[in-house]
Order: structure tokens, then sequence, then C-alpha cells
């Protein structure tokens, strides 16, 4: 019996040691990508079977605080990688010297749009848009214009400093009002039940039953059919067009595990990897699976126009358009 204890003993020690000298590869995220029914889980347990490390996913915040706290953070930061930042913020981030180009580009990506850019992989992509609950909302405004007229109409929506839908509303708006943003949030602001700082936040109150909208994306009601078996949701359809979200991850240049880290961004375009994203984070993978997407990604809405700005362009309108959105709201 002792010297079965103190073989166990031994092998618990081994284990231990063995954990230890693995090498840790750590990627700042938002918070849903790490939930339970998010993507972070698979994608650990699939890149720890291959890579001989561990995987640390670190929350921080939504898409925007990821900025934030890594220009707070500067050299002195543990990040190896950041996913989660979007084109919106891509110029920017690249602007603070803090990320290294990639090793390799990606490849044959599905992408509506050509991808060209030496520092960061994009992992998915969907349409920003408002949805709705078909039981409460039986007819849903078509445009910002009919947002504005629909009297008594609660919206929810994230902040766009801390939040990248939040930005990518704002720059929607810039988009497809270039004369008159202004004015459409001047409209819109009475309607805005409350502004969340993230996602999560916004989705749950829209859940709970405490606004009509929520800013989130055209392929939101796909979680609903396919994980509730709830048809009720769906995203209404803009005669303006819906902007677009191309979500990315990129490699720290203060990273002490280079090469771990350009083998994870190079995972990011596996079919590990991608193909979690349809029924995980709820996007378009930027390489569709051979079978297609999962059933009932066919009902979902198709913006009728497309809209993005550059990163440049993005990074440009940025200040602008929030100056406009905190006036109107502040009235």
């Amino acid at each position: 019996m002792f010297r079965y204890l103190l073989l166990v003993a031994g092998l618990t020690a081994a284990a231990q040691a063995a954990a230890r000298d693995k090498p840790v590869l750590t990627v700042y995220t938002y918070d849903s990508f790490v939930t339970e029914w998010g993507p972070g889980p698979a994608v650990k347990g699939a890149f720890e079977e291959v890579c001989a490390c561990t995987l640390d996913f670190v929350s921080a915040g939504d898409g925007a605080s990821l900025l934030s706290r890594l220009q707070l953070e500067g050299a002195r930061g543990q990040a190896d990688i950041v996913l989660g930042i979007d084109t919106g913020l891509t110029d920017r981030a690249r602007r603070t010297g803090l990320f290294a180009p990639l090793a390799r580009q990606p490849e044959n990506l599905d992408l509506p749009i050509e991808w060209s850019d030496v520092t960061f992989v994009p992992y998915n992509w969907g349409y920003f848009a408002f949805v709705y609950d078909r039981t409460r909302l039986a007819n849903p405004p078509a445009s910002f214009g009919d947002m504005i007229r629909a009297d008594g109409l609660k919206v929810v929506i994230q902040d766009p400093r801390s939040s990248t839908p939040g930005l990518g509303l704002l720059l929607w708006v810039r988009t497809a009002y270039p004369d008159a943003s202004r004015t459409i949030w001047e409209g819109l602001a009475p309607r805005i039940l409350t502004v969340t700082k993230g996602w999560s936040e916004a989705y749950g109150l829209f859940r709970d039953g405490e606004a009509d909208m929520v800013l989130s994306y055209t392929t939101s009601p796909a979680y609903h059919l396919i994980a509730e078996a709830d048809d009720t949701k769906a995203a209404a359809s803009f005669a303006e067009g819906h902007y677009m979200q191309i979500e990315v991850a990129g490699k720290l240049a203060a990273t002490d595990q280079p090469e771990l880290a350009d083998m994870f961004l190079e995972f990011v375009t596996s079919p590990e990897f991608q193909g979690v994203i349809p029924t995980t984070n709820w996007m378009y993978p930027v390489k569709f699976p051979p079978e297609g997407l999962p059933e009932g990604f066919e009902t979902l809405i198709t913006p009728e126009r497309s809209l993005i700005l550059s990163d440049v362009e993005a990074a440009a309108q940025r200040d602008a358009a929030l100056a406009e959105w905190i006036e109107a709201l502040s009235r």
C-alpha cells in the first residue's frame, strides 16, 4: 500500500511538472467568446491537441475594450494574441506599434471583399442589424427613418467606446447618411432605451423583454432557431443596407511565444476553428465548410446593400461620428 501511495504521488508530481513545462499562449478576447456556449472551449481543446501547450483565454470586456486594455498595458501586457477587434479598429490598433506583422498571409478566404492585411487574420464576419421578436413587434422598421417615426419604440444599443457593435452602428449611420448622420442621431435618440457597455448586456435586456429591438447581427436569429427551436426572433432588413463587420486576430510584438502565436494565427483559418464559428459565435466563417452552413442559416436575411469602410476610412470617421452620437444622446 505504501509503495502504491508513493507511486501515485510520483505520477501526480510528474504530471504537474509536465503541465508546468508546457508553454502558455495567452489570448485576450471578448466576454462572449469565452463563455461555455461560445467558441472558446472548443477552440481551446482543438488547439491544445496539436500545440503541446496551454491556451489561456483572458476575457477583457467587449471588442473595443480590448484595444483600450492593450494601450493601457503597453509592452508590459501579458497577451500574446488579441482576438476580437474588427476592421473599425484595426488601423488604430496597427498605429499603436503593439502588433507584429503576420508570418504568413491567409489564403482562399470566403469573404465578400478582398482581404490583404499584413497584420491581422480574419476569423468571422457578419452584418449588423436590429433584432426583434415577431410576437412583440408585428411591423418592424425597415429603415432608420422608420425607426425614427416609430413612436414608443424602445431600442437597446452598445457604447461605441467599449463595443465593436456600438462603433459599427456609428459607421453604419455615417456611411448610409454621410451628409445627414447628425440628423439621424437626433431622430434616433428618443428611441434609445439605454446604452450598454457590451453586446451581452444589451442582448440580455432584449431577451428579458425590456426592449423592442437590440443592435446585434443578421445571424443572431440562427441561434434561437438552431439552439432553441425558436423562430420568433428576426433581423429587420433596412433599405439603406447593412454595415459589415469582419473580426480579426493579431500577434503582439512583445510576445515571448512568437512561434506558438504564429501557429495559432494559422490555426484560426483551419477547419477545426472555422467549423465551430457558425453555431457558437453565430457568425459567418471566413472559410465555409465543404458541406455548407448549418441548416437554418438559409432563413436569414441577405442585405440588399452591403456597407463597409476601409479601416483607414473608419479611423478617419470615428471621432466626428462619436461626437455626433454623444451630442445627440446627451440632449
